[in-house]
């Protein structure tokens, strides 16, 4: 593949730029200390933010680099750099006018305006409920993920230990199958338990933590998904790239920041979500139970948001719908849920999990598949050229279906 053009690279130090800019200016309105850009890796201060005075400006500013991104070399980049721009407008419209929940789906993310459906949840029960008979768990489907979350429970003052071990594990397979990391092993990730928080884990990156939150019952597959999501090759990894090779001038400055609601969203978490696949290390049952799991708790939690934030259902009922769908996790993963999709500024990202993992794993088997000359297994040359191509750039749900192999790499 490529090198990115010197024009896009200059480019991308424009965005980082002016995404700063309007991440001040949420900040500045809303109070909002979190913002719109969670996450500067720039430590240095090289990127200043662009001084607008106010969202008119930011929006002149955009709208420049809407049309400017059409000029750009590579189609890629021409697409996501334009949704960039449109979400970022779309967010400026959310701030200074309103917008209704289903067009800052379309407008944030760029994804279909609907909860995952009925038949899709109804499909995603049907295999765990197959998949857990198989294994030799009987009664309802209900009755049968309890047994299974019994079993493979991981008591709360054993999970930092179970996901250190992990992370150690995951480290060492995503340098063995997938790629060298670009830092020694004690750059990892540590682990840290919190209680009373909206969210299942978070990465830490400039703190090198990932904090897991033990009011949910936690399973030692899931926690074995965490600390791929969460580590390696997940979001540490993203991260670590991201900051190296903007460094190196090999990957645009704004590959620096982690903004939400925004083009990238879905993918960010798409990788992450695909991280178990990509390692090749989901091959027995309990790994299979805990991918369909992941599903259905991305399916119902879009159904949970919608229901609140589109329908305006009152929150207790939206909390005993959740509630009756869930299959594990109990009354602490519902709790956290319910605070993450009832803060307006966060609740469409939930779509991000829906939407993540089913955009991105298709584009990595399909770099993976087989080459014509050579059955016995993926090209070597067009798999890491993939890599680079899936780290080294941000993506939209619709650029990272964009990958093109380089003459010589078999397609």
């Amino acid at each position: 593949m490529q090198p990115l053009s010197d024009t896009t690279l200059a480019y991308g130090e424009r965005m980082m730029t002016a995404l700063l800019g309007v991440d001040a200016l949420y900040r500045g309105e809303s109070g909002d200390s979190v913002g719109l850009a969670v996450l500067n890796m720039d430590t240095e201060g090289r990127f200043r933010a662009d001084s607008f005075g106010g969202y008119d400006a930011a929006a002149a500013c955009f709208e420049d680099l809407r049309r400017e991104a059409s000029s750009l070399r590579e189609a890629d980049r021409r697409l996501y750099y334009r949704q960039t721009c449109d979400s970022t407008l779309a967010f400026i419209r959310w701030r200074t006018q309103g917008l209704d929940f289903a067009d800052q789906l379309v407008g944030f993310l760029h994804v279909p305006v609907a909860a995952a459906a009925d038949k899709e949840l109804d499909d995603l029960e049907s295999d765990l409920d197959d998949l857990l008979a198989g294994m030799g768990y009987a009664g309802s489907l209900r009755a049968k993920c309890a047994a299974w979350e019994a079993r493979n429970r991981v008591p709360a003052d054993e999970v930092q230990d179970t996901l250190e071990a992990l992370l150690g594990q995951a480290w060492e397979r995503t340098e063995e199958r997938l790629m060298g990391i670009p830092a020694d092993r004690s750059d990892g990730m540590g682990v840290k338990t919190v209680t009373s928080v909206p969210y299942n884990a978070r990465c830490d990156y400039l703190g090198r933590t990932i904090e897991i939150n033990t009011d949910p019952v936690l399973t030692r597959p899931g926690l074995k998904h965490l600390a791929v999501h969460e580590g390696y090759p997940g979001h540490y990894v993203q991260f670590k790239l991201r900051e190296t090779w903007a460094r190196d001038g090999l990957a645009p400055a704004d590959g620096m920041l982690s903004v939400v609601n925004t083009a990238s969203s879905s993918v960010f978490e798409g990788i992450a979500d695909a991280g178990l696949r990509m390692l090749e290390w989901d091959g027995n049952d309990d790994d299979r139970v805990q991918g369909l799991l992941n599903r259905h708790r991305a399916g119902i939690g879009t159904g949970a948001a919608w229901r609140l934030q589109a329908q305006e259902w009152p929150r207790d009922r939206v909390t005993d719908w959740l509630r009756a769908r869930s299959l594990i996790g109990g009354d602490g993963w519902v709790t956290n849920r319910m605070a993450f999709i009832s803060a307006p500024s966060r609740a469409v990202l939930i779509w991000s999990y829906w939407w993540g993992e089913r955009s991105v794993l298709p584009a990595w088997l399909d770099a993976m598949s087989p080459s014509e000359t050579d059955a016995n297994g993926p090209d070597p040359a067009r798999a890491q050229s993939f890599l680079t191509y899936l780290y080294g750039r941000m993506h939209s749900v619709q650029s990272v279906a964009m990958f093109e192999p380089e003459e010589g790499e078999a397609a």
